[in-house]
């Protein structure tokens, strides 16, 4: 018999491919529930579990729930281990990449001076604009009017940029050097 959770991932494939939530009609359609009572007892339960909402105007939507994604065991990078699919958490990518919604914006990674940090090409950077830099943070900064993602660092000359790539060397402002933003989780896709 299906749960809830196997109904909740039809609905997250259907928001998937249309960026909306179904009517409810549709919605019994998709998961297989012949009456009307039927959905609107899914859409309660769904809804006092933080996975949808209804916006003012009755519309179905998803809440921040409906797209946290369950973590479901740990993986070694070593040796095997025993596989356990619990799935005792849950996480919001977008709220555990995006601390500020309104200041994040992403960039993407273009050359191999952060390779070292695990920053390859293609790889796409969260960057908090609004964030105080600290020394050691992986930060994109403006130095001397030329965009680049590096480690900021200091030293009794003042602040500069060092790589996370040894074959490159550290810059140093001729002019100016702006923070842009910090560095608050990349992701890449495979």
């Amino acid at each position: 018999m299906p749960t809830d959770l196997d109904y909740l991932s039809r609905l997250q494939d259907y928001y998937a491919t249309h960026g909306a939530l179904p009517s409810y009609a549709r919605i019994g359609e998709l998961v297989g529930l012949r009456s009307k009572s039927s959905v609107s007892a899914l859409i309660d339960r769904l809804s006092a579990a933080g996975l949808i909402q209804r916006t003012p105007d009755r519309r179905l939507a998803p809440s921040e729930g409906f797209f946290a994604r369950p973590v479901v065991d740990s993986v070694r990078a070593g040796l095997p281990q025993a596989a356990n699919d619990a799935g005792q958490r849950s996480i919001a990518i977008d709220t555990f990449l995006v601390p500020k919604p309104s200041r994040s914006v992403l960039l993407s990674v273009k050359g191999d001076s952060m390779q070292d940090a695990g920053l390859l090409e293609g790889d796409h950077l969260v960057v908090d604009r609004g964030a105080p830099a600290r020394v050691g943070d992986i930060v994109v900064a403006i130095v001397d009017n030329q965009f680049t993602v590096k480690y900021l660092a200091q030293d009794s000359r003042g602040f500069y940029l060092k790589p996370g790539n040894l074959a490159y060397p550290s810059i140093r402002p001729e002019g100016q050097l702006e923070i842009y933003g910090v560095v608050t989780g990349s992701f890449r896709r495979y």
